[in-house]
């Protein structure tokens, strides 16, 4: 049973320092409602503090959370992937969600590596035996067109911001015959977070009011779950201090 906060990098810049013991701050207090971190790297192509910096951090000062990162194929050659799990591992980092990323905003640079046929090569190549691996999957996937990413055995799927109960459910309930773990993405309900909900399209309507009702229903389901909160810290961190699963 596990629940699990997302955190961002801070922006590489000039303020780095600040930046970086404000998160520090942050997971500091978090990690005393939740059992595990995942970090992010470079949403939307933004240049961020590679996560395995802030993971490597996490797991030295709190081993006993569940910390995972993201992975972009988008930016990066088979050896560089390679060489990022080598080190995720020697830091007992526990998990990987290996997903293509948005194009960086400072290149022009696609290797065209599918997130499916990395997941297939890590795993021939016996990675998957020393950390779990995760693929992202849509909120609505069509199952038919995602057999490449089914067929190279992940350890589970992380799926994007899930609008309500029923998209967890179905894409549960299609997976788990097949033993995969699946990992709900919950966009936390605030005002300061609604422009990431129109971002998404997300009507939040139906799980705003009753949020926690909400994340235990999904979590009861999947026993993981994955929180995000973007822009509210104080009310995603009010929300985890208070949080009771069934």
């Amino acid at each position: 049973m596990t629940v699990r906060y997302e955190i961002n990098p801070p922006k590489i810049g000039a303020d780095n320092d600040a930046q970086i013991a404000k998160l520090e701050d942050r997971i500091e207090q978090i990690s005393n409602f939740c059992d595990g971190i995942h970090v992010t790297e470079s949403v939307l192509g933004i240049p961020r503090i590679p996560p395995l910096n802030i993971a490597k951090n996490i797991k030295e000062k709190k081993p006993e959370l569940k910390v995972t990162v993201s992975l972009r194929t988008i930016d990066k050659t088979n050896q560089q992937i390679h060489s990022i799990l080598d080190k995720l591992i020697e830091n007992e980092i526990d998990g990987v969600l290996v997903l293509m990323g948005d194009p960086p905003i400072d290149a022009k640079s696609n290797s065209r590596l599918f997130p499916s046929r990395v997941v297939e090569e890590l795993t021939q190549d016996g990675y998957k035996e020393k950390i779990e691996i995760f693929l992202s999957i849509p909120n609505k996937p069509n199952f038919q067109k995602i057999t490449k990413k089914i067929n190279a055995e992940p350890n589970g799927f992380v799926t994007q911001v899930i609008h309500n109960y029923e998209q967890a459910e179905k894409i549960y309930n299609y997976l788990n015959p097949q033993k995969f773990e699946v990992i709900p993405c919950i966009l936390f309900p605030s005002d300061n977070n609604l422009k990431s909900a129109e971002f998404l399209k997300l009507d939040w309507s139906n799980y705003k009011e009753n949020f926690t009702q909400y994340v235990n229903q999904i979590h009861k389901l999947t026993n993981d779950v994955l929180i995000t909160s973007p822009n509210d810290f104080k009310g995603v961190l009010d929300f985890f201090s208070s949080l009771n699963l069934d």
